[in-house]
């Protein structure tokens, strides 16, 4: 016997599955199991108990792994094979489920459970039996054609190209893991010189390595992690990005992650798979500073990092920390393109960036002390070993690997200028005639320069070499002087009053960073700093003017963001932020101004050129020079900050109704999903409201094709919450409401993510567009036979409704009553809860008597359902003036109300039937 506590959970696990609490009922048997310390028949029970909650689930993974466990300790036990048979059917291992049913049907030849379950697999598997014969047959001519390298080419890459799709279907994919294909992709990309063929191929690999444990496992017997990183080793863009997604795979399946935004690891898998998981990584880590390979492989490798390695994915952080990770991605923090020596490594315009998201990243998850000392000392332990070797390339590169935390860890960046003699040795370079020196000196000042009172510090000590640097003949040292300059001049932020240079210095500044801008010759590096300078002086409202009249100036920010260089996201985004003044505003409270008078203390100033109508003009201007392009191939980043950025400003153009279309044109919608699933909280809420009204006043269908409508119902229920503001709640409500109409699937994820509680929170809302957003989205969800059922319950929702139909607000009243349609002329319990209402007469009197077609039309309809569905209820009409209001309602002329008149002779049609009304008898 089992303990007596396990027992007891067991018991309640029973009653929390008879009530549809499956979540609960499959804590309450892990804890069952938990307790049960033998292989008893008992642990058997708890098992297959578990599975049973995990079919309802969904979770067919896990129920398969409770059942064979179970079946361990009894064997042929006919509910453990039973489930195991579900499971194996769910996760379409039909031969298996075939075997399990068989199995069953032999020990008991009466079970009637089975038997259609049984004949269903058979036909199934006779069905694959043929189809794998075909599929087959076409794996082996396909890759018989694919690997000929004396083949045509055309007929080469179409092979290969119906080979990744047999790879993407499970039983094209098992028959391929079984073959040779894997050795032979192997082989082929050793020789092949189709660049075409060659991605091909790997992203062949990728499909095969993405439908379960056991084939990831087979591939990469067969090819090995070295493998990965040596195809991951190239300069074409197209074969690290296939490379880069086979591997990000395989750590998915060990983890139970997949490719969306949102998606968080099986913690059991996580520790099933450690050992490979930690394999991977750690092979990562060490490939960071590998002199050997390509600069965008080097950059593949740090975002896989960045991607895995937080909290809330591989939690991998530590481990990175212990193996030299810190040290490694300092390397690449600290390299210059143009500085060439015996030891340099290939880096890509984007990689010093990169290097510092994923030190931020790290960052992040030190969250105790002792681990942050740790960063810490690693971070200064590099910064102390270069500077042991008093050589210009050392104290360039210190100064370099300071910018770039400066622009990843902040707090890390300005602990490390603080040191004794850091700030004093950037400044000494940048006043020596060294070029390079001077350049990364500059960048240097104008990164730590990051806050009001290190730019106090900084203007008294650099403003000086900033001007001089600002005379020297080289392009490249004069505009970062610039954004220097552009920096420390725009440190008074958006306050009008507050100007830290002369009148007129900023659009001077802005001139100048123009001029670098649109002509910047063959130097895409000078492009990016003159937009970073923009960034700074775009607070400045006169500036903003300029800038947006300037349209080469514009379409040269677009162009340059369009590039995908991540080092220059942080010019051109916080450009278009100060552009729409979609920055965080702090709420100016009057009280606190008039202390603030009375206190003699400054009180920042609005400019008249930030007025709504000026924000308005500037957001229209940007939406139709094709700003969206821009966001979209910067929103690729792993910054959660520039993120959050590139969010504001996508919901600044989705405030105009007129840019929504060109917002979806250009791929916005497409980009907006991912922004709203991972990011900053603000990031998140951002570019679900811009979700949001795009879903209001677009078709849902048209904006979000395919799967990509049921994926924005996420963001958008999020949007419900009490901490959002009441146009955020309006706006999702509405949204919410389009995507419900769609489709049964869409209702259905809405119920899914608990968005239907939350939708009934808002009807209860006195603000009166709330509650008539919410009863209109209620109405659309009423659509669906769920939602039906939840009204037919123990409660009041359909008494609320009819309260609702007699709302002061003719659309509130129009939507509720359109509900009460739905829910009578489909459920005759809710028909009967009508009358539970006191008003109910009342509320047929509003409707019927309705000066409004389509509300008359409305109460005539909810009339006519409730007579159809019971002769009772029918009769209790009858006892009140409803019949006579029918009658005189079947009478009516005019044109508008014609489908009411038809509707009301249908309603007393049916009461005839039911005998409660006669035909008046001819004479």
């Amino acid at each position: 016997m089992g303990e007596p506590e396990a027992l007891k959970y067991k018991e309640e696990g029973n009653a929390a599955f008879k009530s549809g609490n499956w979540d609960s009922a499959a804590k309450l048997y892990t804890k069952a199991i938990n307790l049960e310390t033998s292989e008893s028949r008992d642990l058997s029970v708890f098992l297959k108990n578990r599975a049973a909650a995990y079919l309802k689930l969904g979770k067919f993974e896990e129920a398969l792994s409770d059942c064979d466990r179970s079946l361990e300790i009894v064997p042929r036990d006919p509910k453990a094979l039973f489930r195991r048979c579900q499971a194996l059917e769910a996760l379409e291992r039909f031969e298996e489920a075939y075997r399990d049913a068989t199995q069953i049907f032999k020990d008991d030849p009466n079970n009637r459970t089975i038997q259609p379950v049984l004949e269903r697999l058979y036909r199934i598997v006779q069905e694959r039996v043929k189809e794998n014969a075909q599929t087959s047959t076409k794996i082996e001519s396909m890759t018989k054609l694919a690997f000929d390298l004396a083949a045509d080419r055309e007929k080469r890459e179409t092979a290969m190209n119906n080979l990744l799709v047999l790879a993407r279907e499970n039983a094209g994919s098992s028959l391929m893991i079984k073959s040779p294909v894997v050795q032979q992709i192997k082989k082929l990309l050793k020789v092949e010189k189709n660049r075409e063929i060659c991605v091909t191929g790997i992203r062949i690999i990728g499909e095969l390595c993405k439908h379960n444990v056991d084939k990831t496992r087979s591939v990469m017997k067969d090819v090995g992690i070295p493998w990965f990183l040596e195809i991951l080793d190239s300069n074409h863009e197209q074969q690290v990005n296939a490379a880069q997604y086979c591997i990000q795979q395989i750590l998915n399946i060990f983890s139970g992650m997949d490719n969306k935004t949102d998606s968080k690891p099986d913690q059991e898998l996580v520790q099933k798979n450690k050992k490979d998981i930690d394999m991977i990584l750690t092979c990562l880590v060490y490939s960071i500073n590998n002199q050997a390979i390509s600069g965008l492989a080097r950059d593949a490798i740090i975002e896989l990092l960045t991607r895995n390695i937080h909290y809330t994915a591989l939690n991998w952080a530590e481990q990175l920390v212990e193996i030299g990770g810190v040290s490694r991605l300092m390397e690449c923090a600290s390299e210059l393109e143009e500085y060439k020596y015996e030891s340099a490594m290939n880096i890509t315009p984007s990689t010093r960036t990169i290097a510092a998201v994923c030190l931020s990243r790290i960052y992040e998850n030190m969250y105790y002390d002792a681990a942050r000392e740790k960063f810490m000392t690693k971070i200064q332990d590099f910064i102390k070993d270069k500077l042991l070797t008093p050589d210009i390339e050392s104290k360039v590169r210190v100064a370099v690997a300071i910018t770039a935390l400066l622009r990843g860890p902040l707090d890390v960046g300005n602990a490390i200028i603080g040191k004794e003699g850091i700030m004093e040795m950037i400044l000494v370079m940048a006043n020596t005639d060294d070029l390079l020196q001077q350049k990364v000196a500059c960048e240097c000042i104008v990164a730590a320069a990051s806050k009001a009172d290190k730019a106090k510090a900084i203007i008294a000590q650099g403003v000086n070499i900033l001007k001089t640097l600002y005379k020297s003949k080289d392009d490249a040292i004069r505009v970062r002087a610039l954004v220097g300059l552009c920096k420390l001049g725009s440190s008074g932020g958006t306050d009008a009053a507050k100007k830290p240079f002369a009148e007129g210095s900023n659009l001077k500044l802005a001139e100048a960073c123009r001029r670098f801008l649109v002509h910047p010759g063959n130097d895409a590096d000078i492009r990016k700093w003159a937009a970073e300078g923009l960034s700074y002086l775009t607070l400045d409202a006169e500036v903003k003017e300029k800038l947006v009249e300037d349209r080469p100036a514009l379409q040269s920010l677009i162009e340059l963001a369009k590039t995908g260089d991540q080092s220059c996201l942080f010019g051109v985004v916080t450009t278009l932020v100060n552009l729409c003044n979609a920055y965080e505003k702090q709420e100016i409270i009057p009280e606190m101004v008039e202390l603030a008078k009375f206190a003699k203390q400054h009180i920042p100033e609005e400019h008249e050129l930030d007025d709504p109508d000026f924000v308005t003009k500037r957001i229209l201007v940007l939406g139709k020079e094709g700003v969206t392009s821009a966001l979209v191939a910067l929103s690729k980043t792993e910054s959660p900050n520039s993120r959050e950025l590139i969010s504001r400003v996508f919901n600044s153009l989705c405030s105009e109704q007129e840019l929504r279309g060109v917002v979806v044109s250009q791929g916005g919608s497409k980009a907006l999903i991912p922004l709203a699933l991972k990011g900053t909280e603000k990031g998140k809420r951002h570019a679900a409201q811009a979700l949001a009204r795009i879903a209001i006043t677009m078709n849902p269908e048209v904006a979000f094709p395919g799967q990509r409508a049921l994926e924005v119902i996420r963001p958008l229920v999020g949007l419900l919450h009490p901490d959002c503001t009441g146009l955020e709640n309006f706006e999702a409500l509405m949204g919410l409401c389009n995507i419900a109409q769609m489709s049964e699937s869409a209702r259905q994820r809405i119920l899914k993510e608990g968005g239907l509680s939350k939708i009934e929170h808002y009807m209860f809302e006195d603000h009166e567009y709330l509650c008539r957003a919410a009863t209109q989205c209620m109405t659309n969800m009423c659509m669906s036979p769920d939602v039906i059922k939840t009204h037919e319950g123990a409660n009041d929702k359909v008494k609320y409704f009819v309260s609702l139909s007699m709302d002061e607000d003719a659309d509130t009243a129009m939507a509720a009553s359109g509900a009460l349609a739905i829910l009578t002329g489909n459920s005759k319990k809710c028909c009967e809860k009508i009358f539970d209402s006191k008003n109910w007469l009342d509320c047929f009197h509003v409707l019927l008597a309705n000066p409004v077609a389509s509300l008359q039309y409305r109460g005539v309809c909810i009339v006519r359902n409730v007579i159809e569905n019971s002769k009772e209820l029918a009769e209790k009409l009858m006892e009140t003036d409803i019949m006579e209001i029918l009658m005189a309602l079947k009478l009516q002329t005019d044109e508008n109300k014609q489908s009411v008149v038809k509707v009301a002779e249908d309603a007393l049609k049916l009461a005839e039937t039911w005998g409660l009304i006669k035909k008046p008898e001819l004479d």
